[in-house]
């Protein structure tokens, strides 16, 4: 079977799997849970693969799901993502009782990753492909509640801070090729594909100002811990302009610990902060000029300073092959003119991780209103914003395995990673 009957069969079960497709998303948008904590999302994943009769391995990374459809043979394997966390947003209309709602569009990627899963087990396509498609819903890739990940790291649960990064860990991604995610694109609410962006990384930072407690009516009996913070962000602020701005380098504290009581000389102050960057050079660069800073003005104070680095996630690397692939798919389902390339993003993610080990893509789609993390963020498209990234990924995945998976072959001989999976994790451990 050619690739244009492929392309026929893969469509026309996208068409039959709609309503199956968009049911499935109006349930993950309603079952909206933090980072690690997604039990009941990875239930209804589960429910999903139980439906289609597609085997899977759980758990993975606590709530983490994987399952493949076998193709004739298996040369490559292709992995399509999609996230199972939601984020704290108190005051979005649709957030539960917790304030925790999918106000970053991880729900739409879900059901975009089980769209793909439904079309390519419906459309009976597998036979005709030289490799495997795995699907895997991946937890945590929200950087956030650090504490409690923290204690579950203690608790030997788990041994990094995100999903992906756990996953690599584990050897999820062992026996993928390479990878494919569509993230949601805040304020666009029309069917286009965003590619070629440029997510930047980061590491995140504990600071711990140590001084001497006194009261607050004697300060020259005490150790200032608060003004060594100010001070530090001062500093911080004054080195902005030696930043490139090829760079992009992105430093942004808050104080989560400020004193104890007003009348009393603050002698422990907790500050916690990210170093973004465009490079990983870049961000070492950057948090050099952090801890300088703040040694800096510890020494100027008579304070003592803790440090505590948390390694974030690298910048992301897609991957050019497949970015080809996919804008030629697009071109046909919603037109040229609706293909945006090589836009700025300064967020980050735990895809650029992956990015850097294997050939990965993640481009942004349309169908949302509101920015991302927004109160105001909403589904509004579900055509766009779940079906179209179904297809997507479908016929991005066939059109890399079809044909003796020549273009998959390729991807494989030609990238080059930053990092192979043991000097990732050396990296993730700080010796690299």
């Amino acid at each position: 079977m050619d690739i244009l009957q492929i392309k026929e069969k893969i469509l026309s079960a996208a068409f039959e799997g709609e309503a199956w497709i968009k049911n499935i998303s109006k349930e993950l948008f309603e079952t909206a849970e933090l980072g690690f904590c997604e039990e009941k999302t990875s239930a209804l994943v589960r429910k999903a693969f139980d439906e289609l009769q597609i085997e899977y391995e759980f758990p993975l990374a606590i709530t983490g799901v994987k399952a493949t459809l076998k193709g004739k043979n298996s040369k490559f394997n292709v992995c399509i993502i999609g996230e199972l966390d939601a984020i704290l947003s108190k005051e979005h209309p649709d957030a539960n009782q917790n304030g925790v709602v999918h106000a970053c569009g991880h729900s739409a990627q879900i059901s975009a990753m089980l769209g793909a899963a439904y079309i390519l087990k419906k459309s009976g396509v597998m036979e005709y492909l030289d490799g495997d498609i795995t699907f895997m819903a991946v937890p945590a890739e929200e950087f956030n509640e650090l504490e409690y990940r923290a204690n579950l790291k203690k608790q030997g649960k788990i041994k990094y801070f995100s999903g992906k990064q756990q996953l690599v860990y584990e050897g999820a991604f062992d026996n993928v090729d390479m990878a494919i995610m569509l993230h949601a694109m805040g304020d666009e609410p029309n069917s286009k594909l965003y590619v070629r962006g440029n997510n930047l990384g980061f590491i995140s930072k504990k600071l711990i100002f140590k001084g001497v407690s006194a009261h607050a009516t004697q300060p020259d009996q005490g150790v200032n811990a608060l003004n060594a913070a100010a001070l530090t962000i001062l500093g911080i602020h004054s080195n902005r302009d030696t930043f490139r701005e090829d760079e992009r380098i992105r430093i942004h504290p808050i104080i989560t610990k400020g004193g104890d009581v007003v009348n009393s000389v603050p002698d422990r102050v907790e500050m916690e902060m990210q170093v973004r960057g465009a490079t990983p050079e870049a961000i070492s660069k950057a948090n050099e000029v952090v801890n300088r800073v703040a040694s800096g003005a510890c020494q100027m104070i008579g304070a003592e300073l803790v440090t505590e680095d948390i390694v974030g996630y690298l910048p992301l690397k897609e991957n050019e092959q497949i970015i080809l692939a996919m804008e030629k798919i697009a071109k046909d389902l919603i037109g040229e003119d609706n293909i945006v390339s090589d836009y700025t993003l300064v967020g980050s993610t735990d895809m650029g991780d992956i990015s850097n080990i294997i050939p990965a893509v993640q481009p942004s789609i349309g169908g949302f209103t509101g920015g991302l993390h927004s109160k105001d963020f909403k589904i509004v498209n579900e055509n766009s914003a779940i079906m179209l990234p179904a297809k997507l990924m479908s016929l991005t995945a066939a059109e890399l395995l079809s044909n003796g998976a020549k273009c998959a072959k390729s991807v494989k001989e030609n990238f080059k990673p930053y990092f192979t999976k043991e000097e990732y994790l050396k990296y993730l451990e700080g010796k690299i």
